[in-house]
């Protein structure tokens, strides 16, 4: 299991975070091109992942589907991800979904349920989410940060997606700490030069806010 330590940054341009990565001590280097990042979340009828989430339950789930890239509606190599929360711990089971497209949502809901049958049948989608994300990792590769900007959310409930208004975060960032257990006790190593109070953050837990308020 692994650690995720965010800090929700507003109003501070991008290039300036990318500037204190840089100079960390740690000596983070750039990994991976910068890709865009697609989510579809997951829950049941009375939001009860997000009910969790907002309530800061010990222990809960988020299911999510991902895929990568621009296209919003031809998906291709598709990915259910299942994130479960212990504590301050995460962990994360993928499964393949494949193919598939916006006009056939509902054989993505059967492919969904049909991964996580605890759920009776009940999951539908409720939010896209979409941003794009840069990978930042020390020469150990011990500790990795991820930075999200130009976040955008869309509800999904009624259906369908097409032509449903994208709202953004503009002046949002998201900077995201990840390690594994093993090397929480050199963290604080990491932590002590990042400039940023760390908060509570979730993607899912913020759209739905927006979309939905």
């Amino acid at each position: 299991m692994r650690y995720e330590r965010k800090y929700r940054i507003e109003a501070v341009a991008a290039h300036l975070i990318r500037q204190g990565i840089r100079l960390h001590p740690a000596g983070f280097r750039p990994v991976y091109a910068v890709r865009q990042i697609n989510n579809i979340y997951f829950d049941t009828p009375s939001f009860n992942t997000y009910k969790d989430n907002v309530l800061g339950l010990a222990e809960r789930k988020k299911y999510r589907v991902r895929w990568y890239g621009k296209d919003l509606l031809n998906i291709e190599s598709a990915v259910l991800e299942l994130k479960i929360r212990q504590q301050e711990l995460g962990n994360k089971f993928s499964f393949e979904i494949g193919n598939f497209s916006f006009l056939d949502i509902n054989s993505l809901i059967n492919k969904v349920n049909d991964f996580c049958p605890e759920n009776l049948g009940l999951l539908r989608p409720t939010l896209f989410n979409a941003y794009q994300r840069e990978y930042w990792e020390t020469s150990d590769r011990s500790f990795r940060l991820t930075l999200d900007n130009n976040l955008q959310f869309a509800p999904l409930i009624p259906e369908p997606f097409v032509g449903r208004q994208v709202l953004n975060e503009y002046n949002v960032s998201i900077l995201e700490l990840k390690y594994e257990e093993d090397f929480d006790l050199q963290a604080d190593r990491i932590t002590q030069y990042i400039p940023y109070r760390r908060t509570k953050n979730s993607k899912y837990v913020s759209g739905i806010e927006l979309c939905y308020r």
